[in-house]
């Protein structure tokens, strides 16, 4: 089954880009500087920062339909981040690479489904979950820290 797989929008994200660290505290957010790889993915172009590289600690409302579902969680977002990630039947390197919680989705925004896996078997996973109707979309999560990663959608 074809799935297309997207980053966040960098809009809501963009005020934060060169802000001091003592703004940033006023916003509720972090700067970090990647210092080791993998271990920073990024939310928009849902990659793993480069050592060196600036990135944004944050909360996002992941999951904002008013449902018992409702939800936010800290997520990383490379500071300077504009390329969103969007890619047909393909699994970006920092999905794969760690165990993945994904959450399936119906039209009124109330879960269906979940799995826990290795990042390795998303493919098979996705095919999985998109085999029920109901299905509309799915989030994906970081299983360790449990953070936001990406939207999953029928291609």
């Amino acid at each position: 089954m074809s799935f297309r797989t997207t980053g966040l929008d960098p809009a809501p994200f963009r005020h934060l880009y060169g802000m001091s660290d003592a703004a940033l505290a006023q916003h509720g957010a972090k700067r970090h500087v990647a210092d080791s790889g993998p271990g920073f993915p990024d939310r928009v172009e849902v990659r793993d920062a480069e050592i060196g590289e600036r990135l944004i600690l944050l909360n996002y409302t992941h999951q904002p339909a008013d449902t018992p579902y409702r939800g936010s969680h800290a997520i990383f977002v490379l500071e300077g981040a504009e390329r969103v990630y969007d890619a047909t039947d393909t699994i970006p390197d920092p999905l794969r690479r760690r165990m993945v919680s994904l959450r399936a989705f119906d039209a009124d925004h109330d879960m269906v489904d979940a799995a826990l896996l290795d990042g390795r078997e998303l493919e098979a996973a996705i095919g999985r979950v998109f085999a029920e109707p109901r299905v509309r979309y799915i989030q994906a999560h970081y299983a360790l820290r449990g953070c936001y990663a990406a939207r999953i959608e029928r291609g």
